[in-house]
């Protein structure tokens, strides 16, 4: 294992009557087992498929490979089609592990296509979208378990549209490739079809745990990140979160600490990254934790309406905006830094005496003053009594991404289970599909429509 974690800042000793006691860690062995055998007993069983993903063969790593290769050989530019995790994924591992500016890069020194993930369905952005791209060089995956995304079919349909446009008929099917669930859904059905190469997501691997599986391993072989890498790390961190010690399983113990800053009132969960290419992964963390916690009752039926809100925050730029309220605001909040000790690039501050500014800045690096102010923010939270806790990578690459994300899942599920809810349902979520279905005329949802219809406002409850 790459990474580390530092949770001195949840401690009693360290913060005070906010934090945790020892005792309550070691007191705990009952609940720290029944939490351990719920998720590693059922490792790879139901929807639990997703401790497997890091576990597929050389084979099937090299046959992505050649794939990912064959597109990028001739594309200028790849789209992503998808929504939730099968946006959320991609986005945050091509920020992490391109160039921060990829796409602006002169074609020469890309190594890859342009790369664009559209998860979203304002009108604006498709619009624009077609602004920037040449259809004709330009190579689609669409993504949906269920095959049946409303989201992600529009905009299939739309850019099919154009592509056939652009290209004929024939030569359009050649841009389209599916990765969905094999044999169900509406995209499989169309996928089969019209001919495109379609990849299968396992059944048991629901969209915020499918980074790792060929919802995420597809685009990356596509943009050429090292999924081999990517796969090692996530496997190190499987190994990791097996240990049966919570005081050696990173997974297990910062599961905990949430809980019980839960069960205390710091219903807020901040996600800091201190370094621009993991400002996305506050946001991969976001929909993990949200999704999978956020439920109204537990296994036993009892309403318990439980969950910690996310937050995402971006050191050091929210130093200046959120940070005033993390340590002087409720207590209401944990905060997790996401540190890096060795950067991709050292930028030094110049010896300039042309600049008769910032004398205490020059000689010394961004590299030296981010990792400070990182520290400064980690001193200020724990002075005045909050709960933080630093994760800590050597450096950002394929191999510490795929730990990165292992420990997010791993620490999601072993938090539902000390919360005794089911983590990987979202009845929340289906709730608000089917309302979509009725209101845009889908068959089978007249019920539902009459149901919204029969929702009624008043006119003096809104202001004009």
């Amino acid at each position: 294992m790459k990474l580390a974690f530092d949770y001195n800042n949840m401690m009693g000793y360290s913060i005070g009557e906010h934090g945790i006691k020892k005792s309550i860690i070691d007191d705990g062995k009952a609940a720290h087992k029944a939490a351990y055998d719920e998720v590693i007993g059922n490792s790879g069983k139901g929807w639990q498929e997703w401790t497997e993903t890091p576990l597929i063969d050389k084979t099937e790593i090299d046959e992505l490979n050649d794939f990912g290769k064959s597109i990028r050989e001739k594309a200028s530019s790849f789209v992503v089609l998808g929504i939730g995790g099968s946006a959320l994924g991609p986005i945050c591992v091509f920020n992490a592990l391109l160039h921060l500016h990829h796409n602006e890069l002169p074609e020469k020194m890309r190594k890859a296509p342009k790369i664009y993930v559209e998860d979203n369905i304002d009108p604006e952005r498709m619009s624009a979208l077609l602004d920037v791209i040449d259809l004709k060089t330009t190579y689609f995956n669409i993504i949906t378990k269920s095959g049946e995304t409303s989201e992600t079919l529009s905009q299939f349909i739309i850019l099919y549209n154009a592509m056939k446009k652009a290209v004929g008929e024939k030569a359009a099917k050649e841009h389209f490739f599916a990765t969905t669930t094999i044999g169900k859904g509406a995209l499989y059905s169309v996928a089969q079809k019209e001919g495109f190469r379609i990849f299968g997501i396992p059944a048991g691997v629901g969209g915020r745990f499918s980074v790792l599986s060929n919802v995420g391993l597809v685009p990356f072989a596509v943009m050429g990140i090292d999924i081999e890498k990517m796969l090692d790390g996530a496997k190190e961190m499987r190994k990791a979160c097996e240990r049966t010690d919570i005081y050696r399983n990173p997974a297990l113990m910062t599961a905990f600490l949430q809980v019980e800053s839960m069960k205390a009132g710091k219903n807020i969960s901040v996600m800091m990254p201190y370094a621009d290419g993991l400002k996305t992964m506050a946001d991969f963390y976001c929909q993990i934790w949200a999704e999978s916690l956020g439920k109204a009752v537990d296994k036993k039926g009892n309403t318990v309406n439980c969950g910690q809100t996310p937050a995402k925050s971006l050191g050091v730029t929210d130093q200046h905006s959120q940070v005033q309220l993390y340590t002087e605001g409720p207590f209401d909040k944990v905060v997790t830094f996401i540190a890096v000790d060795k950067f991709g690039a050292v930028t030094d501050i110049p010896s300039d005496e042309s600049a008769e500014v910032g004398d205490f800045l020059k000689g010394h690096t961004l590299n030296e003053l981010i990792n400070a102010e990182r520290k400064s923010t980690e001193f200020a939270l724990t002075k005045a009594g909050r709960s933080n806790f630093t994760v800590i990578l050597p450096e950002v690459n394929a191999e510490t991404v795929g730990e990165l994300l292992m420990y997010f899942m791993y620490e999601t599920a072993f938090a539902g289970a000390y919360l005794d809810i089911d983590t990987f349902n979202q009845p929340g979520v289906e709730e608000g599909k089917k309302a979509t279905f009725a209101m845009i005329g889908r068959s089978g949802y007249e019920k539902k429509l009459e149901e919204l219809n029969s929702i009624k406002k008043q006119d003096e409850f809104i202001i004009r």
